[in-house]
């Protein structure tokens, strides 16, 4: 069993350190000319899929907009998922779970078990009911070979509050939350398998990642301001950073000659 930090150890070695997010709103539907149904989610999904998944290291479906469907949304992006993986993309999907106990052991049974409907190579979760509170899902990553990212130091004004309050050792909450999920990754090589959240539009990081020895996920890249200097400016040289857009690339569809252009501009970027 390959492990998802050498599979994304690879895969950026291969196709470059970029993800791209399927973010099919009704905005974007609208512009696309779609329904705002499950079919428009999933015709929008399968041209994103087409477009940039069999040159692009991670994609990221949003869970949110496939959900509001119900059933037939859900489906929609299950088969979106499996056509991704299919075409050789790292599939990371945006649920941004976090619970306790028998919870969240059936949230990463959903979606880090090869063996359901929904698997994907990781999640996104969430540590706020304590980072111990994620230990289901960090089993079933090392059991699986998949993976996780636990939301750390997000873009959003509202992140500070919490993000960057001070625990009871004088750390702040982002840093304990660094500091537990480093510690999970200690000694995995070429990467550990659980990674960080770590907005690309922050004025700086704040917190000391030289030990996370994982990947990072650093969201806002394009429309929300953040760029590749950016990028380079938070996290320098360090190993595994997937820059994340979504609006930049998707906003060219939904010609699917535009989207692969459109991706492969802000690949040659990074």
């Amino acid at each position: 069993m390959t492990t998802f930090g050498a599979r994304l150890d690879a895969s950026i070695r291969e196709r470059g350190p970029l993800c791209i997010g399927i973010d099919p709103h009704a905005g974007l539907l609208a512009a696309w000319g779609l329904p705002d149904s499950a079919a428009g989610v999933e015709r929008f999904a399968l041209s994103c899929v087409e477009a940039f998944a069999a040159e692009t290291a991670v994609v990221k479906p949003q869970s949110a907009f496939f959900e509001r469907f119900g059933s037939a949304g859900i489906a929609a992006l299950e088969r979106a998922v499996r056509e991704a993986r299919a075409a050789g993309a790292l599939v990371l999907l945006d649920v941004k779970r976090g619970d306790i106990g028998s919870t969240m052991s059936a949230y990463a049974d959903a979606y880090l078990d090869p063996s359901s409907p929904l698997a994907v190579d990781a999640i996104t979760i969430t540590p706020y009911l304590g980072v111990g509170s994620l230990q289901p899902a960090f089993d079933a990553a090392d059991k699986h070979g998949t993976g996780a990212f636990v939301l750390a130091l997000t873009s959003n004004p509202e992140g500070a509050q919490v993000q960057r309050a001070l625990a009871g050792d004088g750390r702040a909450v982002a840093q304990t939350v660094v500091d537990e999920v480093a510690a999970r990754n200690a000694g995995a090589s070429p990467l550990g398998s659980l990674g960080l959240v770590v907005g690309a539009t922050l004025d700086d990081v704040g917190a000391d990642l030289s030990a996370l020895n994982g990947p990072i996920l650093a969201p806002g890249v394009g429309a929300q301001g953040g760029t590749a200097d950016d990028v380079r400016r938070l996290f320098g040289g360090a190993p595994g950073v997937l820059p994340s857009v979504s609006r930049d690339v998707l906003r060219a569809g939904p010609d699917v000659a535009a989207l692969r252009e459109a991706a492969r501009r802000y690949r040659e970027q990074f």
